[in-house]
């Protein structure tokens, strides 16, 4: 490791309920509901009808500008294109298909004759075709990431992180699915015409790093994987890129500002199987953990799976459950019920039970500074709190709001129990409408300004 990156915390991981039980299958459910806006970019345009048989991997929406195509996860009847609850709030518009339970596969998917013998551009379009978003969360669509990075960058990091509590599909499939991790890599570092790839891991996983070896040793893979010490938020592409870099990405830049890319451990294998196998993202690793959870598993399902069902085949849910969170603790959201589907980018669902209730009815800041120790981004959000509750959009801005990663470090550490990470999303908002309002206002006074010249 070149150096660790400023601030973070650490707390209990939370892991060993999962990280011992391996991926189970979970049976496919009679129904998907599958939501057109699973990336990062406008939602895709439903290219199917009510009534329309579907195959299973066959598209059913397509993007404009920055997004990736979405596919069917099951085969059958479409039931329905219309707004169904996703886990993001609100409804987006979403393709229900009812199951047929014969997974017949659409003509669309195809291995090539050769994947060793595919050029980079063909390659990129496979991945593209294939519908793969980063699979962590950020959900960025991973053939605008490689195809902007090819030429600049020449570190490429693989996020095996998973520092999150109580997530462990990443942990299980280095343990279960070394070879097409590895496999992913190598088609990886073709695309970017790099020498290796890194894989950086916590060492909290040392049976992972240790398969990962095995198959890169047998293989000759050119791949290297680092160990990272323990330490919350690790699986930051920024931090992760200081830690195996020693680079700093700029305030408002990218990984790609140093000559970095990084890709989630289950973004890889999807990369793996578009370009092996043809096949898109049409499954979704999901980890159902936390106290109220009666027997947490990992479970693989369709994309478009009713959350309730995973709750219901880990034996249901406690009693007491009082929140439901999509994703981990420290970033994920919490939901009003667990009638949402599994997306591309839901790596958990997490349930809580009443005793772990430690939300403050009257959260007072004391000063202490600690959340300012805590934000790896250098940032101090005890100011920028205040400037949200003044409603100080330019002191918001000049504070660089923006450059917050909602890691949640400083409201995990707040003694005062202020709900910091969530006013600074709703502090970005306002920095993006007040961005929006003046934007239209420039505008407009210069058509003005034209209209009047022409008069």
């Amino acid at each position: 490791m070149a150096q660790a990156f400023f601030g973070g915390v650490h707390p209990n991981d939370m892991k060993a309920a999962t990280n011992e039980k391996a991926i189970e299958q979970l049976q496919a459910p009679a129904q998907v509901v599958i939501p057109m806006s699973m990336h990062f970019g406008a939602p895709c345009t439903p290219t199917v009808s009510k009534g329309d048989y579907v195959k299973l991997g066959q598209k059913i929406g397509e993007f404009k500008g920055l997004g990736a195509p979405i596919h069917a996860s099951v085969s059958g009847t479409v039931a329905a294109v219309e707004p169904r609850p996703y886990s993001m709030g609100g409804k987006v518009m979403s393709v229900v298909i009812d199951n047929d339970f014969k997974d017949d596969l659409s003509e669309e998917v195809h291995a090539p004759a050769d994947p060793d013998a595919l050029s980079v551009e063909e390659m990129v379009e496979m991945v593209k075709q294939a519908g793969i978003v980063g699979m962590g969360g950020a959900t960025f669509p991973t053939h605008t990431k490689i195809s902007s990075g090819i030429g600049k960058v020449d570190t490429v990091i693989i996020n095996g992180a998973e520092c999150e509590p109580y997530i462990t599909g990443d942990h299980r499939a280095m343990l279960e699915r070394p070879a097409e991790i590895i496999g992913g890599c190598c088609y990886l570092a073709k695309m970017f015409g790099v020498s290796k790839v890194v894989i950086g891991v916590e060492d909290n996983k040392k049976n992972g790093i240790e398969a990962l070896n095995k198959v890169i040793e047998e293989q000759k893979a050119p791949v290297v994987v680092e160990s990272l010490r323990c330490r919350y938020p690790q699986g930051g592409e920024k931090q992760l890129c200081q830690a195996i870099t020693g680079k700093q990405v700029p305030p408002g830049g990218l990984p790609a500002n140093i000559g970095c890319a990084v890709f989630n451990i289950n973004t890889t294998i999807a990369i793996y199987h578009a370009i092996k196998d043809g096949m898109p993202v049409v499954r979704k690793v999901v980890t159902v953990s936390g106290s109220g959870v009666v027997e947490p598993k990992n479970l693989e399902c369709p994309i478009g799976t009713p959350v309730s069902l995973l709750f219901d085949a880990c034996g249901g849910l406690k009693d007491e459950t009082f929140k439901l969170i999509a994703g981990g603790p420290m970033m994920g959201m919490a939901q009003a019920s667990a009638d949402f589907p599994v997306a591309k980018g839901t790596g958990a669902v997490l349930a809580f039970a009443a005793n772990e209730n430690k939300v403050s009815e009257d959260p007072t800041c004391i000063r202490c500074g600690r959340c300012v120790e805590a934000c790896p981004m250098h940032l101090e959000p005890l100011y920028l709190y205040l400037y949200v509750q003044k409603n100080r959009i330019e002191d918001l801005e000049a504070a660089h709001v923006m450059d917050c990663i909602e890691c949640g470090a400083c409201s995990y550490i707040c003694p005062g129990r202020l709900h910091l990470t969530h006013s600074f999303k709703v502090g970005k908002q306002k920095v993006k409408e007040a961005a929006a309002k003046a934007k239209a206002a420039a505008e407009a006074a210069k058509a003005a300004e034209e209209a009047k010249k022409e008069a």
